[in-house]
């Protein structure tokens, strides 16, 4: 049986630029900076990813980490980060991400590839504020909590 002899993998670098990671291409045009996320750092867990999350922002004013429930079921938000009482980011079972956003910003982040609308009763009626981000997403999760921490302390609260 014939081999073929191949580069260990290809870039679309120019040959002076090396990538940094031998799989990723380096990007080296750069779009305005009101549609490009902040890039990611490589991640093995997401559950330490959202526990380092949880860390940097628990010390803010009005911030409250997630609760541990000692039954061990799991309620809607029950692992969210909360800011006056509202959730703003919360992990999925499946570690993704889910941060509440401003309608146009989800829709934006949406059609830009780095995430879905949140349907959690996964029968397609979507809450139109809540983006699951992708795990291919370059997105920093840190920066894209404080934009959600931001938006749901500047939220009127609701009165019943």
């Amino acid at each position: 049986m014939e081999r073929l002899s191949q580069a260990p993998y290809s870039s679309t670098a120019p040959a002076s630029t090396p990538s940094l990671h031998p799989s990723r291409p380096v990007i080296t045009e750069r779009k305005s900076e009101s549609t490009v996320p902040l890039t990611k750092v490589e991640s093995k867990d997401p559950t330490t990813d959202f526990a380092s999350l949880v860390s940097k922002l628990r010390n803010k004013r009005g911030v409250t980490p997630p609760t541990s429930d000692a039954d061990g079921k799991r309620k809607f938000g029950s692992n969210g980060l909360r800011v006056d009482g509202r959730i703003f980011a919360m992990l999925s079972p499946e570690g993704r991400l889910i941060v509440k956003l401003p309608r146009v910003r989800v829709e934006a982040l949406v059609a830009s590839g780095e995430g879905v609308q949140y349907d959690p009763r996964h029968d397609g009626r979507l809450m139109k504020e809540w983006l699951v981000l992708k795990p291919t997403s370059k997105i920093e999760w840190f920066e894209l909590a404080k934009e959600a921490m931001e938006f749901s302390s500047s939220k009127p609260k609701k009165s019943f």
